[in-house]
């Protein structure tokens, strides 16, 4: 396994690598009791779901009607795949921040990121429908990089949710996914992995006695 300096991303750029790198840094960092993203290797993980059959939609329905302004009950209701939120997203909330502080996301200090991180999760979305934003481009592309502040286009509303999510996926997810190196996630929250036996020790108030096992075999 490479450094994670090493690595060359699938699918994201390098803007959008220096952006993934420092909001999951941010959302789990190192400074806690436990590992944070950057040492069990999130963006890894995330940039392989990007490239992928997630990040292509290929399990989510996408021939719409969307509906942007619908409760969160009725599900995703972007037209954009979840690859192209990222996208769209990143280069919006660069662009805010540029504006805002006179630097991409990733050069932010941790307390400016963290501002935007908040602002992001207090309102995700500004005003306006896709398809009023289709009709205004004239019927071409949509326009995804438009941002109010820090809030993103209706389109691109989910973002802040996915990163979250992702982020939590990558640092609990088998290392066979890119994420947990070592199993470093696992081991400081007690958490055996895929061993058989642990079956035998579910309701039982105890520590398990041994490491995590992944499911291609490596022990921690």
């Amino acid at each position: 396994m490479p450094p994670l300096e090493q690595y060359s991303p699938e699918y994201l750029n390098a803007a959008e690598w220096a952006f993934v790198m420092a909001a999951t840094a941010r959302i789990i960092p190192s400074d806690g009791d436990g590992p944070g993203a950057i040492e069990t290797r999130v963006p890894v993980f995330i940039d392989l779901q990007l490239a992928g059959d997630f990040g292509n939609a290929a399990d989510l329905y996408m021939e719409g009607p969307f509906r942007p302004d619908a409760p969160d009950t009725l599900g995703p209701q972007s037209p954009l795949t979840p690859a192209e939120i990222y996208r769209g997203a990143i280069e919006a909330i660069d662009t805010a921040c540029t504006d805002e502080y006179g630097s991409v996301f990733a050069d932010l200090d941790p307390t400016q990121q963290d501002e935007v991180l908040s602002a992001l999760e207090e309102s995700p979305s500004t005003s306006g429908s896709t398809q009023d934003m289709a009709e205004d481009s004239g019927g071409g592309a949509m326009n995804t990089g438009g941002s109010t502040a820090f809030g993103l286009a209706p389109e691109l509303k989910e973002f802040f949710a996915l990163l979250v999510q992702n982020t939590k996926e990558g640092y609990f997810a088998d290392p066979m996914y890119g994420g947990n190196a070592g199993m470093a996630a696992w081991s400081y929250i007690g958490f055996p992995g895929a061993r058989g036996s642990y079956a035998e020790w579910v309701g039982r108030e105890e520590d398990y006695p041994l490491g995590p096992v992944s499911i291609s075999g490596e022990r921690a």
